[in-house]
């Protein structure tokens, strides 16, 4: 019997032959986080992301369709772990204030730790438009969101719709705005000599004070 990685590109053969679907699935988002992160979405393509996993070219078209397919899945998978993210940091606090500055604080920590998967999760141009799923992964991370919000208003589930709208969109503004002003360089001169990490750690808490208070 003849080994399945022997000769010239036998390993890319083995990986092939021994992927389960989930795993394929797997291999190819996080080689597209990979080039996202390195790359940004400009520089993205199927056949790097298949190089990457071991696959052959036509392998991320066979299950995901097109670029815009894959990068889709990637996109809902920032999405799921977003709010797993957003969910733990409330579930170590107990007062209101305190669960949405813990969520601030983990948001912008996601983006920063993931900034070519962040980005990709708000360009509508490169992903599936009206897919379900996307709709619903980004759906699950705001009602997180909206969850500590309504808690900080009022504790109940009174608070008038028009109310709890304006504030989340507010939290959501806060958050995104600061992590995609320091993704974007602009706290560069007023953080030197200190690195863009230490910046942050210094004045997010500060931000998500002031715009979440303790109440009395």
């Amino acid at each position: 019997m003849k080994s399945r990685t022997a000769g010239p590109g036998g390993h890319n053969r083995s990986r092939r032959g021994n992927y389960h679907h989930g795993m394929l699935r797997d291999a190819l988002i996080r080689a597209t986080d990979e080039i996202l992160c390195e790359r940004g979405a400009v520089g993205f393509t199927l056949r790097e992301a298949a190089r990457r996993a071991g696959v052959s070219v036509s392998a991320p078209s066979h299950h995901f369709g097109s670029a815009a397919g894959l990068l889709t899945e990637a996109a809902i998978a920032g999405f799921e772990e977003l709010a797993r993210v957003l969910r733990n940091a409330a579930d170590g606090a107990t007062a209101p204030a305190a669960r949405l500055r813990a969520q601030g604080a983990g948001y912008v920590r996601f983006a920063l730790a993931h900034p070519g998967r962040f980005q990709l999760m708000f360009r509508h141009d490169l992903v599936l438009a009206g897919d379900d799923r996307l709709a619903a992964a980004g759906q699950a991370a705001y009602a997180e969101l909206e969850t500590s919000v309504r808690a900080y208003l009022a504790g109940t589930d009174s608070v008038a719709d028009e109310v709890l709208r304006s504030t989340v969109l507010g939290a959501w503004s806060t958050v995104h705005g600061f992590a995609q002003l320091a993704l974007d360089g602009k706290f560069t001169t007023m953080s030197q000599p200190r690195s863009l990490s230490d910046f942050v750690s210094d004045a997010l808490p500060g931000v998500l004070l002031a715009a979440w208070p303790d109440k009395e």
